[in-house]
């Protein structure tokens, strides 16, 4: 109980001290983390079999702890040991098509060295986690509001699985609803715990493509499905490849360049 109060007071105190110029989003998480009950919060873990590790345990993983704005508290249901495994992020738009689908069913299985990590959504994300279900590939579902709640209704039987035999994790306590910034700061968790991110397929303006910055600007690997240019879904993909991200046209255009990080 003292480590969990201990880091809700790290949250509170860190986010202060970071808000040099007024920001809606980081003022929600300063009063989101000071109005805790750590209490109650450690009765409702227990009741809903969740347990949770803070940056200072031995499983959180590395990689994340290294971004510039880690959750000092991650809450999980499943197998902790993923997290110290290489990951690699996989997200795209709700509305994906059969490409992604058809894409995926291509690129997965070639990544049999990762941990495929995504965000549970309806589209793209469940998609990635089901095609690396079928290939014995281990995932994780990061969840952006706690675990007591789920959302969208039609990924919940894929979310059971997930928690079954592989992860989930949020760095929100169980009780937690669905509110909008809570998606962002998932985004970055997605991003930052893993080597690299492909997105599937994006509008100009896409929440996966958040996820895509924060990757670049955590200086990770940011890969792209170049799409059809007639298609709104691939705007966002094909502009990002025209900036600099890698078009993804084999899955070794991942895999090469991730075993060359592991190698320097």
């Amino acid at each position: 109980m003292k480590e969990l109060k201990y880091s809700f007071a790290q949250i509170t105190a860190r986010e202060y001290k970071n808000l040099k110029q007024p920001n809606e989003h980081l003022y929600k998480k300063i009063m989101f983390s000071k109005n805790l009950n750590t209490d109650r919060i450690l009765e409702t873990l227990q009741n809903a079999g969740v347990s949770f590790i803070t940056i200072n345990d031995p499983e959180y993983p590395l990689l994340l702890k290294e971004t510039y704005d880690p959750p000092y508290i991650i809450y999980y249901k499943g197998d902790i040991s993923l997290l110290k495994k290489t990951s690699f992020a996989i997200v795209g738009s709700r509305k994906a098509t059969t490409y992604t689908k058809a894409a995926l069913n291509y690129i997965i299985p070639h990544l049999k060295d990762y941990v495929i990590i995504s965000g549970l959504a309806y589209g793209a994300d469940e998609i990635a986690h089901k095609i690396s279900i079928a290939n014995n590939i281990p995932t994780i579902g990061v969840l952006g509001f706690g675990h007591n709640t789920h959302y969208p209704k039609t990924t919940e039987q894929t979310r059971s699985i997930i928690e079954q035999n592989y992860l989930t994790i949020s760095e929100f306590p169980p009780d937690s609803e669905i509110e909008r910034w809570k998606f962002v700061s998932r985004n970055r968790i997605i991003a930052g715990i893993s080597e690299g991110t492909l997105v599937t397929e994006a509008e100009i303006k896409s929440g996966s493509l958040i996820t895509l910055e924060i990757a670049m600007d955590e200086n990770r690997h940011a890969f792209c499905l170049p799409g059809n240019m007639t298609s709104s879904l691939s705007i966002g993909t094909n502009l990002r490849i025209q900036e600099g991200c890698i078009p993804v046209v084999f899955p070794e255009d991942i895999t090469t360049i991730l075993n060359e990080s592991k190698i320097n």
